[in-house]
């Protein structure tokens, strides 16, 4: 592994036959050798390349060995690599002392003796390859490490997922469990008692008008389990990415006429008022099941927290979006719950007048942004709350 990292050699001096003599004692095939006859064009060098030794001449015209080592020690990018001088002068000791304030490891003198620069060069080389193996694998543990620390705080997050998901089932199981008996208990109870009743021989109990009521009791709790069973089967589409929508050319504001009227009798029966105003065509691309479906959700909100207080609905179009508004007079919505209410399972306000499962404003802003569009809240505790449905007008 050292031998295929690269090694690089900067000898400089400004004598020919030095750089000739030089780079034929310690030229090979695991190290390069470049060459450079001044100061400054071994400062071109050592800011191109990244060397592992640098052998400098002491004497040389303009900037010499001396000054260009202080150089070197003065850079980041070049303080770190050693430096072996090359002195014609003997072995001096405030000669040394200067050099080695300059920033050099070694010292070579004239005459060169090839033994001593071959074993100088070749143990700087190896120092170098030894320090950027170390180099390298502590940059391998490093993104060990930072890869661990990922895999980590991705387990961390699948771990929080997983006991949302568990914590969101087991709220799931308890509110369906309620909801779903709800209208079962009434169902079970209503045939047990016309059980006894024809066991007893009380046909006067099925009368035109006592049958009516029945039936109409019975269809209000089949709706109740089927609307119930309904969000559940939406959810289960959501989640796996089959919620289907087919958008066909349509008209907000006839589409809002239609839910207004089918749900009129709900209103009139809790004595709440809904008015509907619609100001001119309101195309758009939609699929009427789904978008009835936001509707009726939303009107059935309105009516459900609305106080008993009158609701408006009111669609328009505006500018390249039909928006339809139902606003409420109730008890409003905290600034703090307003992104709640669109989670799976979240019912906010008093649990005297809260029901169903928590998933129709869920399910209704899956709907609308199926169709390219927005579902926005304004409210505020005591003021009431107005939801709009934006979607893209159709051109």
């Amino acid at each position: 592994m050292l031998r295929k990292i690269e090694a690089k050699v900067l000898i400089v001096d400004d004598l020919p036959e030095n750089l000739l003599a030089l780079r034929s004692l310690i030229q090979s095939e695991d190290r390069t050798v470049f060459e450079a006859n001044s100061a400054d064009d071994a400062l071109s060098l050592l800011l191109e390349h990244e060397f592992a030794l640098a052998i400098l001449d002491v004497k040389m015209p303009g900037m010499n060995g001396f000054e260009l080592a202080e150089l070197m020690r003065g850079t980041e990018r070049t303080k770190h690599i050693p430096i072996i001088f090359v002195s014609a002068v003997g072995r001096d000791m405030d000669y040394a002392f200067r050099g080695y304030e300059s920033g050099a490891v070694d010292f070579l003198h004239k005459p060169l003796s090839p033994f001593e620069v071959r074993s100088k060069v070749a143990m700087f080389v190896e120092l170098y390859r030894h320090r950027k193996a170390l180099s390298m694998q502590l940059e391998v543990v490093e993104a060990a490490r930072r890869e661990q620390e990922a895999l980590l705080t991705e387990l961390r997050e699948t771990q929080a997922e997983l006991q949302k998901a568990v914590q969101m089932r087991d709220v799931f199981m308890s509110i369906a469990s309620h909801e779903l008996r709800t209208p079962l208990n009434g169902l079970i109870l209503d045939v047990q008692l016309r059980r006894l009743r024809l066991e007893q021989g009380r046909e006067d109990a099925f009368t035109p008008e006592k049958l009516q009521e029945m039936i109409t009791r019975d269809e209000r709790q089949i709706r109740s389990l089927s609307r119930l069973i309904d969000d559940m089967l939406d959810v289960s589409r959501i989640r796996t990415g089959k919620l289907s929508v087919r958008p066909q050319p349509g008209d907000l504001g006839v589409l809002a006429a239609n839910v207004v009227e089918s749900l009129a009798a709900q209103f009139s029966a809790t004595g709440c008022q809904v008015d509907l105003r619609v100001d001119g065509p309101a195309p758009v691309l939609m699929d009427e099941f789904r978008i009835e479906q936001v509707l009726a959700n939303l009107l059935t909100n309105a009516l459900r927290y609305g106080g008993g207080k009158p609701v408006s609905v009111r669609v328009s179009a505006e500018g390249d979006a039909v928006r339809a508004e139902v606003r409420d007079q109730g008890m409003g919505i905290s600034e703090a719950d307003q992104r709640r209410v669109f989670e799976q399972f979240e019912r906010v306000g008093d649990s005297a007048v809260a029901q169903g499962l928590g998933l129709g404003l869920f399910i209704s802003e899956q709907i609308v942004q199926a169709h390219g569009g927005r579902i926005e809240l304004s409210s505020r505790l005591g003021e009431g709350s107005c939801f709009s449905v934006v979607l893209p007008r159709r051109g």
